[in-house]
C-alpha cells in the first residue's frame, strides 16, 4: 500500500502550566497571536498551536515547511509523528513514520552503545530480526569502536548524537518527517551523515523538511507549506510560495 498523510480539520491546544494567565496572554498578543490562547475549564492556560489545518500527502510528495518561529512547523511534524494526538480533527497515516526531531529519545545512559542500538531501534518500530540485522552496519557508520561497548554516560555530546543519528536513519521509513538539519561531528562526518540523509530521503515515499533554507527546499521539496500562528497561510509549488513568502517578509511591518 502506498504512503499517506491526511489531516482533516486539525486543531492542537497545548496547555502551559507555570507561568501566569496574564504573563502570557502580553507575550502571545506581541506575537501577533491575539487568538490563539484561553482558559479551560480547569482554569489552566492553553495556546492553540494547530488551528484548522487541512492537508492532504501522497506517494512522491516532498513537502517543506516554512514560517516564523513558532509558526507551527514542528508542532506539525509532532502531530503527524502521533507525538501530540490532535484536540479535534481527524489525521490518517498509512506506511512506517520516522521522524527526526528529537534523535535521542528513548537511550538510556547506564545502557552500552550496543544495547541502545536496540533499545532506541525498537522505539523506532524495528523489529528484533531487522535490529540485529543492522547493528554491524550501524555500528561501522558511528566510528565509535570499543566505545560501543561502554555504556552511553561515558560518551561525549558528538559521541551521543553520531550514535543515535547511526540509529534512527537506519530505518527504511516511508514517510520522512524531519526538523531542520541535524549537527552530528566534524566536518568529515558530517558530510557522511548528510550523504546518509539524502539516501533515506530518496527511499522514503513521503517526506517532510522544516528547515530555513530556501536552497535545501528548491532541490529537496515539490510543494511548500507556509504556516503562520498554527494556520496554513499558503500551499502550493515551491517557487511561488517561497516568493509570496519573501514579499511578506520584506514588506514594512
Amino acid at each position: 500500500m502506498a504512503a499517506s498523510v491526511s489531516l482533516h480539520d486539525v486543531h492542537l491546544d497545548l496547555p502551559i502550566f507555570d507561568i501566569s494567565a496574564q504573563s502570557l496572554k502580553k507575550r502571545v498578543m506581541r506575537m501577533g497571536r491575539r487568538n490563539s490562547i484561553a482558559e479551560d475549564n480547569a482554569g489552566v492556560i492553553v495556546v492553540r498551536a494547530i488551528d484548522g489545518l487541512d492537508l492532504e500527502l501522497r506517494s512522491g510528495d516532498r513537502l517543506g515547511l516554512i514560517g516564523h518561529n513558532g509558526a507551527g512547523k514542528s508542532t506539525l511534524l509532532r502531530v503527524m509523528a502521533g507525538i501530540y494526538p490532535p484536540t479535534a480533527g481527524e489525521v490518517r497515516v498509512s506506511g512506517r513514520s520516522v521522524p527526526l526531531l528529537d534523535i535521542a529519545l528513548g537511550m538510556d545512559d547506564l545502557s552500552t552503545g550496543r544495547q541502545n542500538i536496540r533499545l532506541r531501534g525498537l522505539l523506532l518500530g524495528m523489529g528484533s530480526a531487522e535490529i540485529k540485522r543492522k547493528t554491524e552496519e550501524i555500528a561501522e557508520f558511528t566510528e565509535l569502536g570499543d566505545y560501543l561497548d561502554l555504556p552511553l554516560r561515558t560518551y561525549s555530546n558528538g559521541m551521543r548524537l553520531r550514535l543515535a543519528f547511526a540509529i534512527s536513519t537506519a530505518v527504511d521509513a516511508d514517510i520522512l518527517l524531519l526538523d531542520e538539519v541535524l549537527g552530528v561531528g566534524d566536518a568529515s562526518f558530517q558530510e557522511k551523515a548528510n550523504q546518509r540523509l539524502r539516501e533515506l530521503h530518496d527511499r522514503a515515499d513521503i517526506v517532510v523538511l522544516a528547515i530555513h533554507s530556501d536552497d535545501t527546499i528548491r532541490a529537496s521539496c515539490n510543494k511548500v507549506l507556509w504556516m503562520e500562528s498554527g494556520r496554513a497561510r499558503m500551499l502550493g509549488p515551491v517557487d511561488e510560495v517561497l516568493e509570496a513568502y519573501a514579499q511578506r517578509m520584506a514588506a514594512p511591518a
